[in-house]
């Protein structure tokens, strides 16, 4: 049986609220212009989107919302109904709740039913293993149309009321480096002019026997109470020394995977963890040729989001023949991921 080859029909997304720049978040946790200064030097993130309502600390917008109102978008920039996806599969590492599966109540509100549906735990890499997942079922179950999506809202682990001057620095960062989002790729094996063919998807853990870079906490009753900090906490060290490293050799996979030459590459979708790392991977990966596609000085870091919102800008601007990289790392546990894509 011939493997067909799959494509990306259409991306779309979704920010919730107004972008929030590093002066509201200042005044929000009462810090002066030298902690503003210190953002914009060392993370070089300018403004989020966040779930949260940052006076109430209320939360103002699920994850499921989000989705559903990217694949929504997905959706009618494929010309699709929603009876005519055949499989819906969704990355994230902060679901709205353990159960339902937050791919199932997106599922619902998009009126997608009887179709097989998956959800991934997963941080940084999970818009990328869902990808993978969505092309293999897509290859080998004789479907036609997928739903991809990511997302995560990382704001639902803020505590609003820490005084910021006592964190530590592992935690202090993350009240900047992440923002909230969602986004949706529509795959299928229909080809067409416009819609980019997927090449290959590179999914691999490498962490064996290594401290993760990144913990996210989740308590249950029974395990008594947590311990105070904040719920999420970055390596950052680790994180900033490691991940230029990986995405190199992401790089390098792909491309010999494939015997393409960096000059082949005319888009590449570097990481995002912040404006500053960006930067420096960017530069380690050295494709001089290759058009930037990045965004996370404006959304901040928002996860699993943050593949669909490099696509949503790389999709329409990808001509025939065109050839772009992605790459993706999750430091939980150190998990390499990218792909490749070519212009049809």
């Amino acid at each position: 049986m011939d493997i067909p080859d799959i494509h990306i029909r259409s991306v779309g997304s979704a920010l919730p609220g107004p972008p929030i720049d590093n002066s509201a978040l200042a005044r929000r946790f009462g810090m002066d212009t030298l902690w503003e200064q210190w953002v914009d030097a060392f993370i070089g993130t300018r403004t989020r989107h966040l779930a949260i309502d940052l006076e109430s600390g209320e939360l103002a917008v699920s994850l499921a919302e989000l989705a559903t109102e990217a694949g929504s978008r997905a959706l009618a920039a494929a010309g699709l109904a929603p009876g005519e996806i055949d499989v819906l599969v969704m990355g994230t590492a902060t679901p709205d709740q353990l159960m339902p599966a937050t791919v199932n109540l997106v599922a619902d509100r998009l009126g997608i039913n009887d179709v097989p549906t998956y959800q991934l735990q997963s941080g940084c890499c999970g818009a990328v293993q869902a990808l993978d997942v969505a092309r293999r079922m897509l290859q080998s179950a004789g479907h036609t149309n997928a739903l991809v999506l990511g997302g995560d809202v990382c704001a639902q682990f803020f505590d609003l009321g820490a005084d910021l001057m006592s964190l530590r620095p592992e935690e202090l960062v993350n009240a900047v480096l992440f923002g909230d989002g969602a986004g949706a790729a529509v795959l299928t094996t229909e080809p067409a002019p416009g819609r980019p063919a997927i090449r290959r998807v590179l999914n691999r853990l490498t962490g064996l026997g290594q401290q993760p870079g990144q913990v996210l906490r989740w308590y249950g009753p029974a395990q008594g109470k947590p311990p105070e900090g904040a719920g999420v906490a970055e390596d950052y060290k680790a994180i900033e020394e490691r991940v230029p490293v990986m995405a190199a050799e992401i790089l390098a996979e792909l491309l010999e995977s494939l015997d393409w030459k960096p000059d082949d590459i005319g888009y590449l979708l570097p990481p995002q963890l912040s404006g500053r790392m960006t930067g420096k991977i960017v530069k380690g990966l050295d494709l001089p040729g290759a058009r930037e596609i990045t965004c996370v000085a404006d959304t901040a870091n928002t996860g699993n989001a943050l593949p669909f919102l490099q696509l949503e800008r790389l999709v329409g601007a990808l001509e025939p023949g065109e050839r772009a990289i992605g790459i993706a790392v999750e430091s939980s546990k150190w998990i390499k991921s990218g792909f490749a894509l070519e212009g049809v």
